[in-house]
């Protein structure tokens, strides 16, 4: 018998870990033993819409397990305590678990790998969240990428594992259901958060596969042309499913690469690819915060000088709120509210929007995101907070400023996605909506009198925020 230990693979298939501890071919360790650790020090970094979701996420692979004879062994601690006790305690050949890529993630691994060591047990660890491991695709040089485009040639290039077989009862340690403190799931309260005031997702590897298979029969021939127009709803919606691993990244990419044989057209094969490359983007940002794990707290790109970010509590709060009077941004920003999801046009639009109009630093609408989004994932939104602020790897331009008003003219342009998050503005003409910022105060009461006007002047700051960063880089701010 060898302890798995579930961390961000919430499934029993196409699980390297899992299916390397069941498999073994050692007399009397042919069995794997389940196991969940709620370790305090994740925990600090949670948030109720997360653990919600994960909570939901453990019963359904519970009832997995249960549905095999075996169960979900959970445990509350630190793990380099818990797992050498539960290898002492279930007479434990060793330990298997899927590797994370986090700062937080590498440090624990280390102490865990330790205290196994020093309980003489063996363990194995594996690169299952990524189809191609940190450092696997590297430049000519060998050094890691901080460009996409490179790697996201050499990643779709690559061939790509087939996915692992799921365990059956025979794999699977027995294990009394029902055992006290053993395997009952405790409550959002007893891990110290409230219950989410948003709507979520259905959680497992059913949910996640019907999101998949919705999504391959007929969506992804239209990612590349409509994704970006948030009305529409062409994505996958499988962010949080591939976060918390609830459905495997082989088995995703399989799927995909099922649709492209299925495709009828050349312009359905691109479609399907832009899909994939979005797949090898989310590796792209795990191997830059592995490989740099304090661009969590510090900018990936350095400037001669510190970047002058301003400092509005109230401009702060009104984007929190959804209250900055651009009918776009605050459609992003209630859709944040109620869904603990937003679209990925719109996580754009609102990054842009912080950091360039209200010239903000990206590190406060990390930190926002973090607590509302229900499939944040420290490698991808920091990717794409840095991006949005002109500090990362392979960032936007400091010049380059999303005009909010365009954006929503050019992807919502009949205010259908507006209107379904910003109720006031519902019955408005959408030429009225996108010219909401040329109104005068008559005209903004007699059109909606209950949405605010525009908290700031979108020219007016875009060349503040032009002006700081060049002061940043140490350019004259009358320069070109």
């Amino acid at each position: 018998m060898r302890v798995h230990w579930h961390r961000s693979d919430i499934r029993a298939s196409d699980n390297q870990g899992l299916a390397a501890a069941a498999e073994s071919e050692d007399e009397g360790e042919g069995e794997a033993l389940p196991v969940f650790v709620f370790d305090p020090d994740v925990m600090d970094h949670g948030s109720p819409p997360r653990m919600a979701f994960l909570l939901d996420a453990l019963a359904s692979l519970r009832e997995t397990y249960r549905e095999r004879g075996s169960d979900l062994l959970v445990t509350r601690g630190d793990p380099a305590e818990e797992l050498p006790r539960l290898v002492a305690e279930y007479d434990a050949a060793g330990v298997t678990w899927n590797q994370d890529y986090s700062g937080l993630a590498v440090e624990r691994d280390r102490r865990v790998r330790e205290a196994l060591a020093d309980a003489d047990s063996e363990y194995e660890t594996f690169h299952d969240a990524v189809h191609h491991e940190p450092g696997s695709i590297t430049t000519n040089n060998g050094d890691p990428y901080s460009v996409f485009s490179y790697f996201g040639e050499k990643w779709l290039d690559r061939e790509k594992e087939d996915p692992y077989p799921e365990p059956d009862g025979d794999d699977l340690a027995e294990v009394e259901t029902g055992a006290e403190g053993t395997n009952e799931l405790p409550t959002l309260e007893e891990l110290g958060f409230t219950e989410p005031d948003s709507d979520l997702p259905d959680a497992g590897t059913e949910a996640a596969r019907e999101r998949l298979e919705s999504f391959c029969a007929e969506d992804i021939y239209e990612y590349g042309e409509r994704r970006d127009f948030p009305a529409e709803e062409r994505t996958s919606r499988l962010s949080q499913d591939i976060h918390y691993g609830t459905i495997g990244v082989r088995e995703v990419y399989e799927r995909t690469a099922e649709a492209m044989q299925e495709a009828d057209s050349e312009e359905a094969e691109e479609s399907v690819e832009a899909y994939q490359e979005e797949l090898a983007w989310s590796e792209f940002f795990t191997q830059v915060l592995y490989y740099n794990p304090n661009v969590v707290h510090e900018n990936y790109r350095g400037f001669e000088n510190g970047i002058e970010w301003r400092e509005d509590e109230a401009e702060l709060d009104a984007w929190k709120a959804g209250e900055t009077g651009y009918p776009i941004v605050d459609a992003g920003m209630r859709q944040l509210q109620r869904e603990s999801y937003m679209h990925n046009r719109l996580r754009m639009i609102v990054a842009s929007f912080l950091t360039k109009d209200l010239m903000l630093d990206w590190r406060a609408g990390y930190d926002h995101f973090r607590t509302r989004l229900v499939d944040h994932d420290t490698g991808n939104d920091n990717g794409g907070w840095q991006w949005a602020g002109s500090t990362g790897t392979d960032a936007q331009p400091y010049f380059r400023v999303f005009n909010p008003m365009k954006q929503g003219s050019d992807y919502d342009a009949e205010c259908e996605y507006i209107t379904e998050y910003v109720p006031e503005l519902d019955g408005v003409d959408p030429e009225v909506i996108h010219s909401w910022h040329e109104l005068d105060e008559a005209e903004r009461e007699d059109h909606a009198p209950d949405y605010p006007a525009p908290i700031v002047d979108h020219d007016e700051r875009r060349e503040e925020a032009i002006a700081m960063y060049e002061r940043a880089r140490g350019e004259d701010e009358d320069d070109d």
